[in-house]
């Protein structure tokens, strides 16, 4: 039986208007907070060589043999503990971004949409969704300001593998990284300050923890970036904020394994915090673009347990950039540069853009 290597090419319209699509890409959630669900998930998660780099017959033996029957049970109390009505909040998120992202764009041959690396929508799925919509130039763009092979690089792989198996390709661009774009370090800065203004100006006592997600220490050996770019977005912020050495300090959660991941390690540096008589300990996640299980459940829950716990006082967690309106024109930003002149799209600033972003969102 002869198996054709392309997949089937959608019906050609001739006449037809040429459209440009910005994919957004965030990382993935499961279904639904169950342990089914998240077996799923964390399989095809998990999996991923970007992901964990150990030899794949060692690591399988270990994934199917113990990661999949312990964690998904444990995993799926934790995002139970987050879920809400209309979902995974990650997912919830997403999609608003690209529905605002849309608005703010504001031009009737451009397509925003938004995927998911592990989980639904794939990214398989929805580039052949757009392509089927008539779109022959796509930008995709992570939502990892921070460079990661098992990140970054990962979403790229997805794309290459719907590449290999297309016949009829469009044009494809990417966004590598931008840790350290003033509008995203304006954005943090200024969701920072809001959250200042409704619980007080830092004092004696305070310290801002810039919480990333952690790596294996590892990729820093072997050259992945991802250590070098979360530091110089740390220190942007603090520059933003006017911050003195000793009230903010950089840190790496979720760990997994036992090998060394990237340190200091958040929950420790918390409790060390406390012990050592910080009073005040406000925390914000810059890598993430959107609240998820690793802020809301890690951070706001674990997080401020293990810190008052240990003797701290007061604990803060600074929610991420989510649907703001600064963030969603820091995405429109970052097409406007990378799609070049694929489409003549309305000048950054432009008033009526905020509109109808607003109005898009409100109307979905």
């Amino acid at each position: 039986m002869r198996m054709d290597r392309y997949q089937t090419e959608p019906a050609y319209n001739h006449g037809s208007a040429e459209k440009t699509a910005v994919l957004l890409v965030n990382l993935g959630t499961p279904e639904a907070p169950t342990a089914t669900a998240l077996r799923s998930y964390l399989a095809e998660f998990l999996w991923d060589p970007r992901v964990v780099e150990i030899p794949r017959l060692l690591w399988w033996l270990i994934l199917k043999g113990f990661v999949l029957n312990v964690r998904p049970k444990k995993s799926a109390a934790k995002y139970a503990s987050i879920w809400t009505p209309e979902g995974s909040p990650l997912k919830v998120h997403t999609e608003r971004q690209a529905k605002l992202l849309r608005g703010v764009l504001g031009d009737g041959n451009l397509v925003a949409a938004w995927a998911m690396r592990y989980g639904q929508p794939s990214i398989a799925a929805t580039l052949d969704r757009l392509k089927s919509e008539g779109c022959t130039r796509i930008l995709v763009l992570p939502l990892y300001p921070q460079y990661a092979a098992s990140a970054t690089a990962s979403v790229m792989d997805a794309a290459g593998a719907w590449l290999r198996r297309t016949r009829n390709l469009p044009e494809l661009r990417f966004v590598r990284s931008y840790h350290d774009r003033p509008g995203y370090i304006a954005a943090l800065a200024a969701s920072v300050r809001e959250h200042w203004a409704a619980h007080g100006l830092p004092s004696s006592g305070y310290r801002l923890v810039m919480s990333f997600h952690g790596l294996p220490r590892y990729t820093l050996t072997r050259g992945d970036p991802y250590h070098c770019e979360c530091h110089k977005t740390g220190r942007l912020l603090a520059e933003a904020l006017n911050l003195a050495p000793e009230q903010w300090q950089l840190s790496f959660q979720s760990r997994f394994g036992r090998t060394e991941w990237l340190k200091p390690y958040t929950l420790p540096a918390l409790e060390q915090l406390a012990s050592s008589g910080v009073s005040r300990v406000d925390v914000i996640c810059p890598g993430f673009a959107s609240d998820c299980l690793e802020t809301l459940e890690e951070i706001a829950i674990e997080g401020k347990t293990a810190y008052l716990q240990a003797g701290g006082k007061e604990f803060h967690y600074i929610s991420c950039l989510n649907e703001r309106d600064d963030w969603i024109a820091v995405l429109a930003d970052l097409a406007r540069a990378h799609l070049g002149h694929w489409l003549k799209l309305p000048a950054a600033g432009d008033p009526a853009s905020a509109a109808r972003a607003r109005n898009l969102g409100a109307t979905h």
